[in-house]
């Protein structure tokens, strides 16, 4: 009985040597270009996936992006098929829980960066706004996050009594809110700095801390109210407040 070696998938000897350079000298080693080729051959591994990764690249410019991409807007490249997309979108969900894993029970004050790459994954490809909420116990170390509102944000859509349930449920001692400026801008509104000072003032009432607002804009840029000096002047202007109403 003849025996016959089974054929070699194409580009498997290019896609082989990406792989082992990766598992010899790390992410670093490769392009952007083939990090997209690498992901999309999880998708169909007997195809040649390199044209389609440089096209993905010409296209959307940098990784984020790519991995950020409608499927609708994926479908157009070259090649790129439901099992491709179905494959960036996956690696895409993983490392969001990945970080978002990450952050659980880390004190923020040592894990800001940490929170805040967590921040930027999850808001900076989003076209709408979204409003979300980081819980912390006493200690200040994250117990959860989640969205807490859709589309835009401003007094009238980000309800105090809503934040403040959603953390008593979490026995949360202090919050950090976010929401991401689709327009890429990180320049707080006047109303961004109206629901800061409204949702500090309600939170300090239950005793909890209102730690930061962090507005996630274009790529990998975070505003922070707390470094820019803002949340000090809210927290007198709050104490103040409260001083007369007592």
């Amino acid at each position: 009985m003849n025996l016959q070696e089974d054929p070699i998938k194409p580009g498997e000897g290019h896609r082989q040597r990406l792989r082992d350079r990766f598992q010899a000298q790390g992410m670093d080693a490769l392009t952007d270009t083939e990090v997209i080729e690498l992901l999309l051959t999880f998708g169909t591994p007997r195809s040649d996936c390199r044209p389609s990764a440089e096209e993905a690249m010409q296209r959307f410019k940098t990784l984020p992006e790519v991995l950020d991409a409608h499927p609708t807007a994926l479908e157009k490249v070259k090649g790129m098929g439901p099992k491709n997309i179905f494959a960036l979108q996956f690696i895409q969900g993983v490392a969001r829980r990945y970080l978002r894993q990450r952050i659980q029970k880390k004190n923020y004050v040592t894990s800001s960066k940490d929170v805040a790459d967590y921040l930027i994954h999850a808001l900076r490809s989003l076209r709408r706004e979204v409003f979300m909420a980081v819980y912390l116990d006493a200690s200040h170390a994250v117990i959860d996050s989640e969205i807490l509102s859709e589309g835009t944000i401003n007094v009238n859509t980000v309800y105090p009594r809503e934040l403040i349930k959603a953390a008593l449920s979490r026995n949360a001692a202090a919050l950090v809110i976010a929401h991401n400026h689709p327009s890429g801008s990180l320049q707080p509104s006047a109303q961004d700095e109206q629901l800061t000072r409204t949702l500090f003032l309600m939170c300090s009432f239950m005793n909890i801390n209102l730690l930061d607002h962090l507005i996630i804009g274009a790529g990998e840029t975070v505003y922070s109210f707390a470094d820019q000096g803002q949340m000090a002047a809210v927290r007198n202007d709050c104490a103040a407040l409260r001083s007369r109403l007592a």
